[in-house]
Parts: structure tokens; C-alpha cells; sequence
């Protein structure tokens, strides 16, 4: 199937704001994770209210489209940000860009008419062994070489390859659904801010940081990711998602000043090899 060039715009786009997403929450780091998932995720709803409120059929789904969002948005950002907390950021990052492998493994199971075959297990191994050498590549740091958070960027991971694979599941819906999944989700992210964490004093800076974040990787990138695949092959806009970790990767270095050791290095390679392997199998 030849590709559509505004679906490659879209999901580029997409990308490109996905790729700020580890790097801005590592800036974010000292607010509460509820309260940062929380303001981020209702910024980012906003630009849906002008089409919904010119056509507010828009956000009438089914309840289980929207517990499927919630699951999504709010599930996989709370987990990252968590994860970013408790382990090096950069191995944190690697682990959690497994989800397109995880979608290329799970459709199968989650989708019907695909089949698993040996050269997709042989790209979960690969996958999982890039992630291992991230994490023990880590023990040469001050922080050692074990963090919990590393399971939180498992689970994020997780939480978001399902997502995707469920939303080709569900009937239907318009792109402007997208900010309702956001709303909701922001809205019960500080509703637990409000009840589990203590009061947060925000900068300038952190209301700039927050305010960037929710219209670029928590706002625009879904909306880009969801007309993408509307408008091209699901197959096509997935391998383009392999190019997020590098440039994700690429930034958090940048900004905590690492040099590419041979373990990042490594496990870099290897995640993104198993990737294109596991889409390649047919």
C-alpha cells in the first residue's frame, strides 16, 4: 500500500512532540505526579472544545470508549512520570519505548486474524534483552542498578500498546474524542492530587513547563497520532513510532549530560532492531 503524505505529516508530528515527553517530565520531576498528569492532560482537551462545542455529538461515545481512554491517557502518563521519579531517566525511557514491540506481540491477541509467529517471539526476546542490559547497565551509576521504577516504565508501556491495539476494537469515534479521554483524565488525576498528595507552589517556569507540555506531547500529539492512522496504514504509521525512543533517548541525554555508554548504546540497538523485526514479520 503506498503511503498517504498526510498521514506520514501527522504521525512525523506526533512523534516529534512525543519525543520532548521524558525530558520535559524530568524538568517537572518535584510536582506531584497526580497534580502534573492532571494540569497537563486538561491543557491538553482544550483544543478539542472548539469543534465540540460547534458539534457536541463529538463527545458522545460509549462509556466503555471512554473508560478505554481513560485507561490510555491517564494509565500510561501517571506510570512514565512515576517511573522518571524512582530510576535514570535515559534507561527509563528505553524500557518504556517497548510498547511498539508489545504492539506487535499482542495484536495477535487482541486483534483477530493475526497470528504470532516464530520471528515475532524471536523480536520479544531481543526486545526484552535490550530492556535488561538498560537496567543492569545502570549499576555502574551512583544510583545503582535496581530502581522499581523500571517496573512502572513496564507497566507504562504496557498500558499504552493495549490501548492502541483496543481503540481498532471500540466503534468508531471522532478525533475530537480525544480531548474528552484527556478532560476526564486530568480532571480524576487531581482529584487524587487533591486527596493523596500534599499542596504543590508552582514557578513561572513550572506553569510555562506545564503548559508546553499539555499542548505538545500531552495535547497536539494525540490528535496527529489519531488522524494518522485514520488517514493511512496502521501498519506504515507503527513503524514510523520506532523513531520516538531515539529522539526521546537523544533529548534526555542532552539534557542530563551523558555520554552514550556501550550499554545505553546496546540496548538502544537492540530495542529498535527488535521493533523493525517484530513489524517485518508477517
Amino acid at each position: 500500500m503506498r503511503p498517504n503524505p498526510s498521514a506520514l505529516f501527522y504521525a512525523l508530528a506526533a512523534i516529534a512532540l512525543w519525543s520532548t515527553l521524558a525530558t520535559l517530565g524530568l524538568a517537572l520531576q518535584h510536582v506531584p505526579a497526580f497534580l502534573l498528569t492532571g494540569m497537563a492532560l486538561v491543557t491538553g482537551s482544550l483544543p478539542a472544545l472548539p469543534f465540540v462545542l460547534k458539534n457536541p455529538q463529538q463527545w458522545r461515545i460509549p462509556l466503555s470508549t471512554l473508560a478505554l481512554g481513560v485507561y490510555g491517557l491517564f494509565g500510561f502518563h501517571f506510570l512514565l512520570f512515576m517511573a522518571l521519579r524512582h530510576a535514570p531517566a535515559v534507561e527509563v525511557n528505553l524500557v518504556n519505548y517497548l510498547w511498539p514491540l508489545f504492539m506487535v506481540v499482542l495484536a495477535p491477541v487482541l486483534l483477530p486474524g493475526l497470528h504470532l509467529r516464530a520471528r515475532h517471539v524471536a523480536a520479544a526476546l531481543l526486545g526484552f534483552a535490550g530492556a535488561a542490559i538498560a537496567i543492569l547497565g545502570a549499576a555502574g551509576d551512583t544510583q545503582g542498578g535496581w530502581h522499581w521504577g523500571y517496573v512502572a516504565a513496564f507497566a507504562s508501556a504496557l498500558i499504552w500498546s493495549t490501548y492502541s491495539l483496543l481503540t481498532r476494537r471500540v466503534r468508531p469515534f471522532p478525533t475530537a474524542a480525544i480531548g474528552l479521554f484527556g478532560l476526564v483524565s486530568g480532571v480524576l488525576s487531581l482529584a487524587c492530587h487533591a486527596v493523596l498528595e500534599p499542596a504543590a507552589l508552582l514557578s513561572g517556569q513550572d506553569w510555562l513547563l506545564l503548559a508546553v507540555m499539555g499542548i505538545g506531547p500531552l495535547g497536539a500529539a494525540f490528535y496527529l497520532w489519531d488522524k494518522a492512522l485514520k488517514a493511512g496504514d496502521a501498519r506504515q504509521i507503527g513503524v514510523l513510532g520506532y523513531l520516538t525512543p531515539l529522539g526521546s533517548t537523544t533529548l534526555l541525554m542532552l539534557a542530563t549530560d551523558r555520554q552514550l555508554s556501550w550499554s545505553i548504546g546496546l540496548a538502544a540497538v537492540m530495542i529498535i532492531g527488535a521493533a523493525v523485526l517484530g513489524t517485518r514479520a508477517k
